[in-house]
């Protein structure tokens, strides 16, 4: 056994002096783990200690006791001196150059859409949200859609499965196909004068292209109240589009139909991209369409439980993912939504 204790600390020893030339974290657990816990060199002799004939215990334990101390009184000072020596090495070297932090940007869409309702809230307009998921009442009904109307075709609408409250299915759930479901809930939970803007995330079951997409934002405008005119809706919006496209811009307003509106039209301004001299992105017309808008129906106010005898309003709406486009001269909706850092770093 004394002569094992010799081999041992031989060993012991030979270990100590590498861990003085390379005393890492690594090289002192290693150390650890071989020689100082319970299944080590030292507590295996320990174990072993019971065997030894009973004259020969005292030598036996005093030179084991000695190693132990050895061991571990080393370990502990090289261990110490390994975290003193890592306390007094500086962790910040002053003499590197700065760093460049990347700072994050709102996405172009949020851009635009933070723009817009500046805009209209500077022109006294307030801010109103409704939910996604919408009934077939507040999405269509109420705002004149005929039953026969295409918008209700499974084609342009996506049907959501629902129950009633006796388990009985229901088939007039769906995802909003756009914002005027607000302007219904606005004109039911509060009376005239109302003068607010929608903006919001709306579903269409289309192919997804260059030009279209199944999910995309809006933002529509309703303003009810006595004697409100045609001649204000143009006001409104002419204000708006120099606002948004510039002072200099020429604009138009054309005849078109809307189930909600009568009557209905569409703006049109000078394209802002070649000066209305025509090219691709306006189709070298010389102009570009921005918003549909026109005189609230008087089925509708009547819908959303308003005199329609006493109050008159007008409404309008826009695609966001399109004045997007427009101003910047992406010719492809899809790459707002590629996550493509390339592109989305030109709206920092």
């Amino acid at each position: 056994m004394l002569q094992e204790l010799a081999e041992l600390r031989s060993v012991i020893e030979k270990d100590l002096a590498a861990l003085q030339q390379d005393a890492s974290a690594d090289a002192l657990e290693a150390f650890r783990l071989r020689h100082l816990v319970r299944k080590g060199t030292l507590a295996a002799l320990t174990e072993r200690l019971r065997d030894v004939p009973k004259k020969d215990k005292p030598a036996v334990g005093k030179e084991l006791n000695a190693l132990k101390v050895l061991a571990e009184s080393a370990f502990k000072r090289l261990t110490e001196e390994r975290a003193a020596h890592a306390e007094s090495v500086p962790t910040l070297d002053l003499t590197l150059p700065g760093r460049t932090f990347r700072h994050g940007a709102k996405h172009p869409i949020r851009q635009t859409l933070d723009e817009i309702i500046a805009i209209f809230s500077s022109m006294g307009f307030a801010v109103s949200e409704g939910p996604d998921i919408e009934d077939d009442f507040h999405n269509f009904e109420a705002l004149n859609f005929p039953a026969d109307h295409p918008a209700r075709d499974m084609q342009d609408t996506f049907f959501v499965n629902a129950e009633n409250a006796d388990g009985s299915p229901r088939h007039d759930v769906l995802l909003r196909t756009h914002t005027s479901p607000v302007q219904v809930r606005q004109m039911l939970n509060q009376k005239p004068p109302i003068r607010s803007i929608m903006p919001g995330r709306v579903y269409r079951n289309e192919a997804i292209s260059a030009r279209s997409l199944a999910e995309f934002h809006q933002v529509e405008g309703l303003y009810v109240d006595n004697g409100v005119s045609l001649a204000e809706l143009k006001g409104t919006l002419v204000a708006f589009a120099k606002q948004f496209y510039g002072s200099d811009i020429r604009y138009r307003f054309r005849p078109s139909f809307f189930p909600f509106t009568e009557p209905s039209a569409e703006m049109d301004i000078t394209c802002f991209l070649c000066g209305g001299k025509g090219c691709r992105i306006c189709k070298y017309s010389g102009w570009l369409e921005i918003l549909g808008c026109g005189m609230v129906h008087p089925n509708v106010l009547r819908a959303g439980g308003i005199d329609a005898e006493e109050y008159t309003g007008f409404a309008f709406g826009m695609g966001i993912e399109r004045v997007t486009l427009l101003r910047s001269g992406i010719d492809d909706i899809r790459l707002l939504y590629e996550n493509d850092v390339r592109v989305l770093q030109q709206f920092v």
